[in-house]
């Protein structure tokens, strides 16, 4: 039988109910049944409610419920940042050593690695690590556990590189400006077997692949692996390093706010009225299966994405202005940068997202209709099944910590004039704006439908869509 993922009412927290309050769990566990999104398939997954020892500090009682005392993969954040006091013998040592430059992509896996989004890893993968993660998608911990890890994180070196290494056992990776970001320890270098890591992580090696572009198709053939040590906090200077909250400050934000329940929701679009009526819709389940003060962790990726994406700066300003106009509640809502490249590799990459938020705190991830998903880069169809998603992540090794709430499609309500649920019944009433038709209309100057989106958010995407076409017409001086 599948491992459960469901939503769990706080009464099923205490480790020793009174039957009264076991009869409570039950209704409230039947309850959360029917709270579900009808889909008999999924449903058969979701057939116990997660073990209490899942809500439990290990020797500590629950009296205070706080969501983000949930366990990090392997126990404990796996920060990688050094005691500034150790930053002028870091440098000394870095002067004498072979150095590697790190691509804008590797640079956004060392931040993610130095944050510990990625616990308990310790640094670039070893083979080791390298061949479960990309075969098993977990890693074996030493005391024989597994935790969730579906996607490689390795840095690749070139020939060059690798002879002027030679066996030194440690290296100095730099950024694009020459300085020394982090010292990479006893390293190991194996082959960087591309195809066979193509195929695997996204089930095709067909060309087009917005990621295996950017970040695998010109690196080297050898991989690089070791303990990291990040000199200093990663930063971008572009004006939103305020929004790039690490999973030790998250943590602490969710306990100042004192939240007993943290629901996640990634997204690397604009945030349209469905995507409210989503975070909304769940925070009411929440409330009503008894928690007192759910938190939203408004998460949109930060790293790597592909050219037609409405780029970071654009969309944080959108996001901005729906918690301005009301669609979300500021009071219970966080609106953070989730460091990590976009891989578009569907079920594989969202079981690292789900896992990287529950090293950031959250016990909730909301999941929906293919998610990290594409259109097949030669083909006129879906890379991924859109439905795999949510059912890979309710039986995904690793991530049985984590509750998964699978939510119901939303579409524009030609009727009501709005963003609602969708239903069967009435199909020929409801219109599906996909992110590309949303783009669409934004650059052609058209509005959506009434209601699709708050004016505020939709003025910035049509501005931005205006500068574009503004540059495009601009004569290059000569």
């Amino acid at each position: 039988m599948a491992t459960t993922h469901l939503l769990t009412p706080p009464g099923l927290h205490h480790p020793s109910p009174s039957p009264a309050a076991r009869l409570r769990a039950t209704a409230s566990l039947a309850h959360a049944h029917a709270l579900l999104p009808s889909r008999p398939r999924l449903a058969a997954l979701h057939s116990h409610a997660p073990s209490p020892r899942h809500h439990r500090r290990r020797g500590r009682a629950m009296s205070v419920v706080r969501s983000s005392l949930i366990d990090p993969d392997g126990g404990a954040l796996v920060e990688l940042v050094a005691p500034p006091d150790r930053l002028p013998v870091l440098r000394a040592e870095a002067g004498a050593l072979p150095r590697v430059r790190l691509a804008p992509v590797d640079l956004q896996w060392a931040h993610v690695l130095a944050e510990g989004w990625a616990s308990p890893l310790r640094g670039f993968m070893r083979e080791a690590e390298y061949l479960q993660s990309l075969h098993f998608n977990c890693i074996r911990l030493p005391d024989g556990g597994l935790v969730n890890m579906s996607l490689p994180i390795v840095l690749a070196v070139g020939d060059a590189d690798k002879e002027r290494i030679g066996d030194k056992p440690d290296v100095a990776l730099e950024g694009a400006d020459g300085g020394v970001v982090a010292i990479l320890r006893r390293i190991e270098m194996y082959p960087h077997n591309k195809e066979e890591r193509i195929a695997r992580t996204w089930g095709t090696t067909a060309p087009g692949l917005p990621y295996v572009d950017e970040a695998i198709a010109s690196a080297g053939n050898w991989l690089i692996g070791g303990d990291l040590e990040v000199l200093e906090p990663i930063k971008y200077n572009d004006g939103l390093d305020h929004y790039r909250l690490s999973p030790r400050q998250l943590r602490n934000e969710f306990d100042k706010r004192g939240a007993d329940a943290v629901f996640a929701f990634q997204l690397r679009n604009p945030v349209h009225n469905g995507h409210a009526l989503l975070m909304n819709d769940t925070r009411r389940r929440l409330l009503e299966m008894g928690y007192k003060n759910p938190i939203l962790l408004l998460h949109p990726l930060g790293g790597y994405t592909k050219a037609d994406d409405v780029p970071l700066p654009v969309r944080m300003e959108q996001h901005s202005k729906v918690l301005e106009d009301g669609v979300l509640d500021p009071e219970t809502t966080i609106v953070s940068i989730f460091p990590s490249p976009m891989h578009y590799a569907g079920p594989t990459e969202v079981q690292w997202h789900a896992k990287a938020r529950i090293n950031a705190g959250a016990n909730f991830y909301i999941v929906g209709r293919d998610p990290a998903g594409m259109g097949h880069p030669t083909e006129k169809r879906d890379l991924y099944n859109p439905d795999h998603g949510k059912k890979v992540l309710s039986m995904a090794p690793g991530l049985e910590k984590l509750n998964i709430l699978p939510f119901k499609v939303a579409a524009y309500d030609t009727v009501a004039k709005k963003m609602a649920f969708f239903d069967p019944s009435r199909r020929q009433d409801f219109l599906f704006i996909s992110g590309t038709k949303m783009r669409t209309f934004a650059k052609n100057g058209e509005n959506p439908p009434d209601g699709f989106m708050c004016p505020g958010g939709w003025k910035v995407l049509v501005d931005y869509y205006n500068s574009l076409q503004a540059e495009e017409v601009t004569p290059v001086p000569v």
